[in-house]
């Protein structure tokens, strides 16, 4: 069987290479510059009529990273590749899912129907922040977790009396599925603010006493609410405090929030380049997810087996 095609965007090279390397073939040379103007240009510099193209690109701010994706699924689709998958390891904007005021924009539904126009035949990503984002895409989507992981990291450290910790009640679900792999219990935050301009009350679910806490959530932006949980936990007599995002936007003062906090170490995957160093960040490679995800994609082979976090 032939092998398919790789090419990769700007927003993360490294993490495209990693996957490539797994799966032992090199990525395909695509050309990708701006003009004066900031203006967008792509060519793929090889023949790819006919080829199982995967285009690797998450889509987090800028906006160049959202629209260069679409150019290169846009470009392949003229080049009359056979198939074109999108593989977006962090999905921007998926956090804009609903109405939650009036007169805004459902942009997660947009980005979805633009990729899925541009000529994507299936699109791959992990742990997005609702998964019923799925939903959204008239176009499969195989939606990956870094679960394994991160459950393999911390089960190598061997931290005695731990219990999982959701920093807020919308991620009550996948760290009840981390609770159930450790085989132990759950701690949850419930953050509330009385009125407007009132501080915000932590109540927490749960007791933390004594124990070693690992707060699970899928990404981190501004480290607010992660490091407001931390604290909580600290306060309510938590041993130890650990933590665990598969996306690291980590914006604004997010590293200074954390280093200031009572986290003792950070593990983050690779979805995203971390944009700036901590000693208590460390990261974990997810390529080998992608990489047997597209493998198996190639070679029309299930990979449910990799939806694992759902049987929590």
């Amino acid at each position: 069987m032939s092998h398919p095609k790789l090419v990769s965007g700007r927003s993360n090279p490294k993490f495209a290479e990693a996957v490539a390397a797994v799966l032992g073939i090199p990525l395909s040379s695509v050309r990708i510059k701006n003009f004066s103007d900031g203006e967008i240009w792509v060519k793929y510099d090889e023949n790819i009529r006919g080829e199982d193209l995967f285009i690797i690109q998450s889509t987090m701010p800028p906006s160049d990273n959202l629209f260069e994706l679409l150019m290169l699924i846009d470009a392949a689709m003229r080049a009359s590749a056979k198939r074109i998958t999108a593989v977006i390891p962090y999905f921007g904007y998926a956090r804009q899912d609903r109405k939650d005021q009036p007169r805004v924009a459902i942009t997660s539904k947009l980005v979805a129907n633009l990729i899925a126009k541009a000529g994507a035949h299936r699109v791959i990503t992990m742990d997005l922040h609702a998964p019923q984002l799925q939903g959204f895409f008239d176009i499969p989507v195989d939606h990956l977790y870094a679960s394994n992981t991160f459950v393999k990291y911390f089960k190598e450290e061997k931290i005695k009396q731990m219990i999982v910790g959701a920093p807020d009640v919308g991620g009550v679900k996948m760290a009840r599925a981390y609770a159930k792999r450790f085989n132990t219990d759950l701690v949850v935050i419930d953050k509330r603010r009385p009125a407007q301009n009132v501080a915000e009350v932590m109540n927490i679910i749960g007791d933390p006493m004594g124990k070693n806490v690992v707060l699970i959530d899928d990404l981190i932006d501004t480290a607010g609410t992660f490091a407001n949980a931390a604290y909580a936990l600290k306060k309510a007599g938590a041993k130890s405090i650990y933590g665990a995002c598969t996306h690291p936007i980590l914006s604004g003062e997010a590293i200074k929030r954390i280093e200031d906090s009572p986290i003792e170490s950070l593990i983050v995957s690779d979805t995203i380049p971390l944009k700036q160093k901590s000693a208590k960040i460390k990261v974990r490679s997810v390529a080998k997810v992608f990489a047997e995800a597209i493998k198996r994609t190639h070679e029309d082979k299930s990979i449910s087996s990799l939806f694992d976090i759902e049987k929590g």
